[in-house]
């Protein structure tokens, strides 16, 4: 019985022959190894864009990491300063006549005993910072009763033997291709030897402003005027910014006119920054005759390049408000502002802040509208109100680069290096808020 039930199962089943377009089981094997193939063609197609995407990201942290490399290497030993120990004595004579050159110098000579001649001891001048009197005074001016005195200061070296003594200048080339004569050299060596000369952390980096010496120079006047420009940045920008974005998103009618200003806002936040400049210079400057190179003027030429950022940014985050907020809010008896002061604002203020960090980290870094408004100038002083002469880090940055002296060289660096550290902390700070706030719908 069961051999009966077998002979009609295979008389049934039919043979893979008998099927339309089927020739047997070597077209099978042959469909199958084209299939096989057309499959590690593709495998190997995604394995060749992985590699390529992964060289890409290797080649950009390798131009990244030289780039910083450079301006580390560049700008680290700016942190440091040459200073020359000296036994002055301080004559009242002297002092009262303010005149601190020749205290300096004579103490500087008496560590040089061989030295009689003229040229000589103009050689061991130059050693000496031209700023080096007046810190003298300033010592004296803190405290008179070193008046009459002898006592040990450490001050400033020139710039020339601050580079020397970071090893900025080669010894082997020939002194009139080194711009360091050989007497320099020789009496910068022998401080040296006697502990004389010496490093020490450089203060005057972030107290100072803008100097025609390079070791007189800092960044003190920039980074405090970059601040008072993003304090009347903030002051115009985020309160103006916010309420736009509430209303254009809560309250604004859909028409054609808010669909005009939509495409404006959009088209502006994308308007290069030189444009706000010239802006600012034809309406601020040209037509209310507000003062030139001051943080007031920058800060609302700053304020019309950030405001669009902040719309869009605002409007982002209250679009990601569920909707279902809006109507709880309103079913429980809260009218359409409560709904978004007490409800809406509040959850989309992480993203809010986000983007108004961000916004304000653009305008600390852009350089191109601050020309155009005159804060190019060289500002000693360290400013002191919204409207005095100042000039802010990118500016600086700029104007170091253009320098001749060795020596700003290494204060451009420096200055990018603490632009970036700020740059890097304030995106820090957006990404943090945005992680500890962020609420997932």
């Amino acid at each position: 019985m069961t051999d009966l039930v077998e002979q009609d199962a295979a008389a049934v089943t039919p043979s893979p022959a008998s099927f339309p377009g089927s020739h047997g089981p070597a077209k099978s094997r042959v469909r199958s190894e084209a299939f096989a193939r057309r499959l590690r063609a593709r495998h190997a197609a995604e394995r060749r864009f992985r590699l390529a995407g992964a060289a890409a990201v290797a080649l950009a942290a390798l131009m990244l990491v030289v780039l910083l490399g450079s301006i580390v290497a560049k700008g680290s030993t700016a942190f440091w300063e040459a200073r020359i120990r000296l036994e002055v004595t301080l004559d009242p004579a002297e002092v009262a006549e303010r005149n601190y050159a020749p205290i300096l110098r004579r103490a500087l000579h008496a560590q040089f005993p061989q030295v009689t001649d003229r040229a000589g001891k103009r050689v061991l001048n130059d050693l000496l910072s031209s700023g080096a009197p007046y810190e003298l005074e300033a010592m004296v001016a803190k405290n008179p009763a070193l008046v009459g005195t002898t006592l040990t200061v450490w001050v400033r070296a020139d710039d020339e033997i601050d580079q020397l003594v970071k090893g900025r200048y080669r010894r082997d080339l020939p002194e009139s291709e080194r711009g360091l004569s050989d007497a320099k050299i020789a009496a910068a060596d022998a401080l040296l030897a006697s502990g004389a000369l010496a490093q020490g952390f450089n203060t005057t980096l972030f107290t100072a402003g803008d100097s025609r010496e390079p070791e007189q120079a800092g960044i003190g006047g920039a980074i405090v005027g970059s601040l008072l420009t993003l304090l009347v940045t903030m002051a115009l920008s985020v309160p103006v910014g916010i309420s736009a974005a509430v209303y254009l998103e809560e309250f604004a009618p859909k028409n054609r006119w808010t669909d005009l200003i939509e495409v404006n806002i959009n088209n502006l936040a994308a308007v290069p920054s030189i444009i706000f400049g010239l802006l600012g210079l034809a309406v601020f400057l040209g037509f209310f005759g507000m003062p030139r190179s001051a943080p007031l003027v920058g800060g609302l030429v700053m304020a019309l390049m950030t405001l669009p950022v902040i719309i869009i940014s605002a409007r982002v985050a209250l679009k990601a408000v569920p909707p279902s907020i809006r109507e709880a809010a309103l079913g429980i008896g809260a009218s359409p502002l409560q709904t978004v002061l007490h409800h809406v604002l509040p959850l989309a203020m992480p993203g809010i802040l986000t983007g108004t960090i961000i916004g304000m980290a653009r305008a600390l870094g852009e350089t191109a509208p601050l020309l155009m408004i005159g804060m190019v100038a060289f500002i000693v002083d360290v400013p002191h109100g919204l409207t005095d002469s100042a000039t802010v880090l990118p500016v600086q940055i700029y104007m170091w680069a253009d320098s001749p002296e060795r020596a700003f060289t290494e204060r451009t660096s420096a200055a990018i290096l603490i632009l970036l550290g700020i740059l890097i902390l304030l995106n820090g700070t957006a990404v943090i808020l945005r992680k500890i706030f962020e609420r997932r719908w």
